[in-house]
């Protein structure tokens, strides 16, 4: 099944829908004495500098990593292609006006952004008019 290409249509039925667990990004260097299966990363990303993992706090904090920034996950709820073009910018930008900061990731599927916990709330109203201003 392949994606939803067409912006308008992406926008509008985004669904975005706030997840209530809270994570971190944090960096494991090649010689980390933490393991990345106990960790159960949502999302991972080599880099240079290291592996970057997404993780629940919860599991940082038994860990012992070091993080700057807590966030919650906001999932937009369609199926959006890895062509699509403009959801990422149209995302960025409504949260910009709002002076939120947005860590996107691009799944297969959907499209999630990790935003500050203290403007969580503020980011999902932002995206609920986002979608209902497209539709």
């Amino acid at each position: 099944m392949s994606g939803e290409t067409d912006l308008n249509k992406l926008l509008g039925s985004m669904q975005p829908v706030l997840s209530e667990s809270e994570y971190v990004f944090a960096s494991l260097q090649k010689d980390s004495p933490v393991s990345v299966t106990e960790l159960a990363p949502l999302g991972t990303f080599y880099e240079k500098e290291g592996l970057t993992v997404i993780v629940s706090k919860t599991n940082a904090d038994i860990s012992g990593l070091a993080y700057e920034g807590v966030f919650q996950c906001i999932t937009l709820n369609v199926h959006s292609s890895l062509d699509a073009v403009g959801l990422t910018a149209a995302v960025s930008t409504a949260l910009t006006g709002q002076n939120i900061s947005a860590n996107v990731v691009a799944a297969y599927y959907h499209d999630h952004i990790f935003v500050p916990i203290a403007k969580a709330s503020q980011a999902l109203s932002c995206l609920q008019k986002l979608a209902n201003d497209s539709k």
